[in-house]
């Protein structure tokens, strides 16, 4: 055969091919991909998992209302006592049947002064918010509670080496915007009808509380993460029985003598202890696939879960407000989710990460199906 001539001045010249369709209209294909990044499998999981104890949290705050409202028991102290000889009798006890390094005698021997700390961390967080109630109002404790996600985020910093992204400080402040929006929904139907007795200490007392509990939230994720569920909750429920037991005797012991038992407080006491020893159980499982961090923002609804049900139980007004609140609070939390964040020293699980990126154990199974994803592009 000839080859073909050269193609002449006048000859048709080539067109060039044309762009591809993602460059020449990026707005159609951004939406797939936002959707593939804000709702996949693993956030969505997650999402459930922090409404789970959300609803938990609601069945503590139910429960301890109508004992307070209607059978004028108010002992926090006695209910948290509870929940912490649970806690006690189950994990503990599995730590006692243990041998070798996590058996309950050779944790003792080797930071019993830690997890003591830890145990009156968490002891006096539950009680101080509690009791914040008696001085200062709704209001104030629902913005100052959320004071403890800065301070989380701070520890986690320094503790956990946590190092966050700019759509992590963006998320955590739509947080706190429905939070706020909460707040105004209250007051605008009329739930915030007490002027509290000492505003200031009550503030004082939801801070430190809130501080306390951000102390006990960052111990959690680094012993879940690092040690064992089983390790965190025994030495908890141990230490946790004991302290609260001594204070209970302390500052209860007349509210206790007053109760007039019957089975409808007692099964009321009963719910709170099972719905709080639901929370302490499933708490660090979620924290072990997400983080501390992410879990406080989740559980920010359960204020949200308890005004729905308090419309049918106790005649709260309804607002509109509430369902904007509810919903974006859970943008933010999907926001947060959304991209993991990185820590500052390598990691130590199986999950594989590029040779310049330190990949931390914050958000696992996040990151877990990024890995996956990298894997299966770098194979195609």
């Amino acid at each position: 055969m000839e080859a073909a001539p050269p193609a002449g001045p006048g000859a048709p010249q080539p067109q060039p091919p044309p762009q591809a369709q993602g460059s020449a209209d990026p707005v159609a294909g951004l939406l797939p991909r936002l959707r593939g990044k804000l709702f996949t499998w693993n956030i969505l999981k997650t999402i459930a998992l922090g409404q789970m104890l959300s609803l938990c949290i609601c069945g503590t705050a139910i429960t301890s209302q109508y004992l307070a409202e209607k059978y004028k028991v108010n002992t926090p102290m006695l209910q948290s006592f509870i929940n912490y000889c649970l806690l006690f009798l189950v994990y503990t006890v599995m730590l006692a049947f243990q041998s070798g390094p996590d058996s309950l005698l050779h944790i003792l021997k080797r930071k019993w002064w830690k997890y003591i700390l830890l145990g009156l961390a968490d002891v006096e967080a539950n009680y101080l918010i509690v009791r914040a109630y008696q001085y200062t109002t709704l209001t104030s404790v629902q913005l100052l509670d959320c004071f403890g996600i800065p301070v989380l985020m701070a520890l986690s910093w320094f503790i956990l080496y946590a190092r966050y992204r700019v759509i992590h400080f963006v998320a955590v402040a739509v947080c706190l915007l429905g939070v706020g929006t909460m707040v105004g929904a209250d007051i605008l139907s009329g739930r915030e009808d007490n002027s509290g007795s000492d505003v200031l200490i009550g503030d004082i007392l939801v801070l430190v509380g809130a501080s306390l509990y951000a102390i006990s939230n960052v111990c959690e994720e680094y012993i879940v993460k690092k040690l064992s569920r089983q390790e965190f909750l025994g030495m908890l429920g141990l230490f946790g029985t004991i302290i609260s037991g001594i204070q209970l005797l302390l500052v209860e012991y007349k509210d206790i003598a007053r109760i007039h038992w019957d089975w409808k407080i007692a099964l009321l006491f009963v719910a709170f202890a099972l719905c709080m020893f639901c929370l302490y159980s499933f708490m660090p499982l979620v924290i072990k696939v997400t983080s501390a961090t992410s879990v406080n923002l989740g559980i920010l609804t359960a204020d949200l879960y308890s005004l729905f049900f308090g419309l049918f139980l106790f005649g709260y007004k309804f607002s509109g407000l509430y369902i904007l609140s509810f919903t974006v609070i859970l943008v933010g939390f999907v926001l947060y989710c959304s991209t993991p964040t990185r820590t500052a020293e390598p990691a130590e699980s199986s999950v594989p990460a590029a040779p310049s990126a330190g990949i931390g154990i914050d958000n696992l199974g996040l990151k877990l199906e990024e890995s996956l994803q990298e894997t299966h592009s770098a194979f195609l």
